[in-house]
């Protein structure tokens, strides 16, 4: 029997959502280079593409708004659920695996799931900072609504387009642990709300749904562009990983880090802090040339987490909320994948080989009983 660790190469399911070629540096999404769709299309329109392989009609599109709106608000159990998880510090993405959970009490369909993770996100992002959670609106779309939700505010179009391109971008990407795991709860026969909840699961291991936090946090280190040389060579030399950098998939650059990279720019050139934004550029193009410098031929390129912190942190996102948003995102995707399960569904369930012990008996481990 060959044993593939990790199932690594191994074809477990036929998909139209998503093609990654971690050679080419190419991710399609639904027929559509990520480029293409996720600077363009609003997350209504990327999410009724991955759900019914094409974009929607004008009809469509405003229907699927507006139910996606109505369904925007919380059962009050989950609200309370929060406040008590702010009270005792669970961490955001606890919290998010909590609730998502209580989406059960009103739906178990799509639409609610979808529409209830912004919810989630932002009031329990206010609530750790101590303040109220603001309620939806249902005359905003999904992403100017998130922003709404987080700060009280009707953001910026720029600061809403920026978003949009992100969620646009990380919605799906190939048949990753969490989207896997969502595969796997619904080959059993379980339901939408229980697929969600274990790709949260998934996704909150530092393995997969990483951390984009410190690659920001290094370039705050840093400071300004004269000492990056220095610092990078320093964090290299001790062997040190440089958080933004390499991916177990692209062998290039990862196209998400393009994408990311022209809408970061995009939003800091016309509503954001540009100096921030050149700071961070001038970090990337050192530590490119550093890791070929000091790992020649490892091809170690800009990940998606780079641009993904430099956007979220412009956006006013505190980093605690970086993957819980990536969550608001790929929710879609881990649904789309559950549908696409459904609809030609064999229950997952591969081989495993024992390599344990053989023939112990009972009196040789324990011995013959004294009465």
């Amino acid at each position: 029997m060959v044993i593939n660790s990790g199932l690594e190469g191994v074809v477990a399911a036929a998909t139209r959502l998503s093609h990654v070629d971690g050679e080419r540096g190419e991710l399609i999404i639904a027929g559509y280079p990520v480029g293409e769709l996720a600077e363009h299309a609003t997350f209504e329109e990327t999410t009724w593409l991955l759900w019914h392989g094409d974009l929607p009609s004008p009809g469509e599109l405003d229907a699927f708004r507006a139910e996606l709106a109505a369904a925007r608000a919380l059962p009050h159990p989950a609200i309370a659920l929060l406040r008590e998880c702010a009270r005792v510090g669970v961490g955001p993405m606890d919290a998010l695996r909590i609730a998502a959970g209580t989406i059960s009490l009103v739906s178990t369909g799509a639409v609610a799931i979808v529409a209830k993770f912004p919810t989630i996100v932002a009031a329990y992002g206010r609530l750790l900072g101590g303040a109220e959670p603001v309620p939806p609106r249902a005359d905003l779309g999904h992403a100017a609504n998130f922003l709404y939700m987080l700060n009280g505010e009707v953001a910026d179009p720029e600061r809403v387009r920026g978003l949009e391109t992100y969620l646009n971008t990380v919605v799906d990407h190939g048949l990753n642990a969490s989207t896997f795991t969502a595969r796997v709860i619904t080959s059993t026969g379980s339901d939408l709300v229980s697929a969600v909840v274990g790709a949260l699961g998934a996704l909150k291991g530092p393995l997969h749904g990483g951390a984009p936090g410190p690659a920001l946090d290094m370039v705050f280190e840093i400071g300004d562009a004269s000492r990056a040389e220095e610092v990078l060579r320093r964090k290299i030399a001790s062997g040190e990983k440089l958080m933004g950098f390499g991916h177990r998939v692209y062998k290039v650059r990862d196209p998400r880090a393009d994408v990311l990279a022209r809408a970061a720019e995009r939003m800091y050139t016309r509503a954001g802090d540009m100096s921030l934004y050149r700071l961070a550029r001038a970090v990337e193009t050192t530590a490119l040339r550093l890791l070929e410098e000091y790992k020649p031929g490892r091809r170690l390129q800009t990940n998606v987490e780079f641009y993904t912190a430099l956007l979220l942190h412009g956006l006013g996102l505190d980093a605690t909320l970086f993957t819980p948003t990536f969550a608001v995102s790929r929710v879609s995707g881990w649904i789309g994948h559950a549908l696409e399960q459904q609809r030609a569904n064999r229950i997952i369930r591969p081989q495993s080989e024992y390599i344990g012990p053989r023939d112990r008996t009972w009196i040789e481990a324990r011995g013959v009983p004294q009465f």
